[in-house]
């Protein structure tokens, strides 16, 4: 009975929890149109100064700051908020927001931006453990010094943050550690962590091999974590995340930093640290649709009521498809954020399609009451979606999927091509992004759809098969453009005329399109014949 009673009030705390995390993310003052600095960018004043400004030029409107702990605690007990202070002035006099991640016990799993004074006293503070017995450049998540040190800081980090901007009117959200994990070894076999695998009985609940302690150490660094989320909320209550290192390329535990909050170990991660309101991707591999995928995990009646993960990327490789991946992740995921990382270091070609995709992403974020939304995402290989909407079949696909542009077929790697598509009403939607084409057709006409082979002036080659039986009686109705026409949206929601799209720019009719390196948004009407 006992049991039973405590069993159903963790229901009722993690309902709890998980509705003001609902209502932390909720609050945050718009979608995070961010980029990352690189590591060493915030490390002096001059630096700070220089880079903020560059970062508002680029159109963000949330910019991810590193917090050093070396250099915030550079002698034990006394600490040094000047380049914090910094960052939050300057980005209240340029309007911006801040994400602070804290690069305190593990960066990138090494313990690389700990004080001199904590690397130093590896007896007090106790390095992780191979195996074999070799200490690695990782401090020991099982020591209660470590954890000590790292809470004290943080947590004067946070009240320092509550002194400076009470109403979370900068700083709106707070990275935890910075992707956390074990490399070398899947765990800690120091005698510490032993002591805690035996006593919890790992290898009997769980088996002996690189998998099962991996989970061991995904539960042992989620309840570290939950120690600094549990501090935070009491000082300084907003939103809280961790970020993980994708576990990609077909390696094992411990070849990839094995045990952060990767997908596969949500599980681990929401039972130790209940606290933390989103588990967070670094994309940086191939596959940007299925990494996002793993981590945008909607409503689940076994979650109790809520969403078990919302999308948030906070570290994705910066470079000239930027622009049109954040566009995929806000259309299809209503992600909550958007972050190229070392944008301050990348070229002005590579951060030229964040400033273009964010300007688009900043207007359609003003339509007023949106149905439904889609993101469209395609490259060489990955060409065409196909889209059901309520008896209107969207074909999206790449525009070089087109035949008449010679950069399709010259031998260069496509560019991607993508957008955020939103329907409006019956008929009616608005398409933004580019590098893409859509036709749009009713079920039955679809279905008796005519495969052509075109030329390069979008009519069919002379003798091309047509697919289908030419005597075969056309049956049902048809859709067709109304309107296609290029806009703008204000603060206010209203659509802005900017253009009418017709004759060649909508093949007479036959699709809406936005080629590559062009950045729009086209307001599209449908009718029915």
């Amino acid at each position: 009975m006992i049991m039973r009673k405590l069993s159903v009030l963790f229901v009722i705390l993690a309902i709890a929890l998980a509705s003001f995390a609902a209502d932390r993310l909720s609050n945050l003052p718009c979608p995070i149109l961010g980029g990352e600095l690189s590591n060493s960018a915030a490390t002096s004043v001059a630096d700070i100064d220089e880079v903020m400004l560059r970062m508002k030029a680029l159109g963000l409107n949330t910019v991810l700051v590193p917090a050093y702990w070396e250099l915030m605690e550079p002698m034990e007990g006394k600490f040094d908020f000047t380049l914090i202070d910094r960052t939050i002035d300057v980005a209240r006099r340029e309007q911006l927001h801040i994400v602070f991640l804290w690069f305190g016990v593990w960066k990138n799993s090494m313990s690389c931006y700990a004080p001199g004074w904590f690397k130093q006293d590896t007896k007090r503070f106790p390095r992780a453990m191979t195996a074999e017995g070799k200490q690695m450049e990782i401090a020991s998540c099982f020591s209660d010094n470590v954890l000590q040190a790292d809470l004290k800081a943080f947590s004067a980090l946070m009240r320092h943050i509550k002194e400076r901007d009470p109403q979370c009117e900068v700083v709106v959200m707070m990275q935890i550690e910075n992707e956390i994990g074990m490399l070398e070894s899947a765990r800690d076999h120091s005698p510490l962590a032993e002591k805690v695998y035996n006593k919890e009985r790992w290898a009997e609940r769980y088996g002996t091999d690189e998998y099962a302690d991996e989970k061991f150490m995904a539960l042992s660094y989620a309840r570290y974590v939950e120690h600094l989320a549990l501090a935070a909320r009491e000082i300084h209550d907003m939103p809280l995340y961790v970020n993980a290192a994708m576990n990609s390329r077909g390696r094992r535990p411990g070849e990839y930093p094995s045990a952060g909050p990767l997908a596969h170990l949500i599980d681990f991660w929401h039972e130790g640290a209940p606290s933390i309101d989103l588990l967070a991707p670094d994309i940086y591999d191939t596959g940007f649709k299925s990494w996002c995928a793993q981590y945008a995990m909607p409503l689940r009646p076994q979650d109790g009521g809520k969403i078990k993960n919302r999308l948030f990327i906070p570290e994705s490789r910066c470079c000239e498809n930027s622009g049109v991946r954040a566009l995929y992740a806000f259309g299809e995921h209503q992600a909550l954020g958007f972050s190229p990382f070392a944008i301050d270091q990348a070229s002005e070609k590579e951060t030229e399609s964040v400033t273009q995709a964010y300007n688009l992403l900043r207007q359609v974020f003003n339509v007023k009451r949106p149905l439904n939304s889609w993101g469209l995402l395609f490259d060489q290989e990955d060409r065409e979606r196909i889209i059901d909407d309520d008896g209107v079949v969207m074909t999206c696909r790449h525009y070089f999927t087109l035949p008449w542009d010679p950069r399709a077929t010259d031998g260069s790697t496509w560019p991607e091509g993508g957008a955020m598509l939103i329907r409006l009403g019956k008929y009616e939607y608005l398409l933004a992004g580019s590098g893409v084409v859509i036709d749009f057709k009713t079920p039955t006409e679809k279905q008796q759809e005519q495969q052509k082979t075109l030329g390069e002036d979008g009519f069919a080659e002379a003798g091309g098969s047509t697919g289908q039986k030419a005597n075969k009686r056309f049956s049902g109705k048809r859709l067709s453009l109304l309107s296609v026409d290029e806009v703008a949206i204000s603060d206010d929601g209203t659509m802005q005329y900017l253009r009418r799209h017709n004759g060649d720019q909508t093949h007479q009719g036959r699709h809406a399109r936005i080629g590559v390196g062009e950045w729009k948004i086209l307001h599209i009407k449908l009718y029915e014949y």
